[in-house]
């Protein structure tokens, strides 16, 4: 029923412009806007999420939108780093490089969370 198109998933950016400047600039992802203002992310390997505008309406997301899959997470918290991105802390869970290491204690993934302008909640891990 449902696998016979293509499926995306979205979410909320207080301004798509910023968001753009942000996904674009910062992240390096490819992004296209459309006429009504919804941004397109091009995500790695070909998948695709928008963020739709809601201006004043917008709730930043109290989970992770977006999580990153990367080979050396060490690097990739260099690199957001080195791009002005901070990471969130997370007292008790994330080392002072501000990464959760679970790898190390079988407890899943290394990750490292930030935020992007409109304060959604992205992720880099490294499995």
């Amino acid at each position: 029923m449902l696998t016979t198109g293509h499926a995306f998933s979205g979410f909320s950016v207080r301004d798509a412009d910023e968001a753009k400047e942000f996904y674009e600039g910062v992240l390096g992802l490819a992004c296209t806007m459309n006429e009504m203002g919804i941004l397109d992310i091009e995500l790695p390997h070909g998948g695709h999420v928008i963020a739709y505008p809601k201006g004043d309406g917008h709730v930043p997301a109290t989970f992770t939108v977006l999580n990153f899959e990367v080979e050396d997470i060490d690097a990739a918290v260099g690199e957001l780093a080195e791009n002005g991105v901070v990471l969130e802390r997370y007292e008790g869970l994330t080392d002072d490089a501000g990464v959760a290491r679970g790898k190390s204690q079988n407890r899943g993934p290394d990750i490292a969370w930030f935020l992007d302008p409109s304060g959604n909640i992205l992720s880099v891990l490294s499995n």
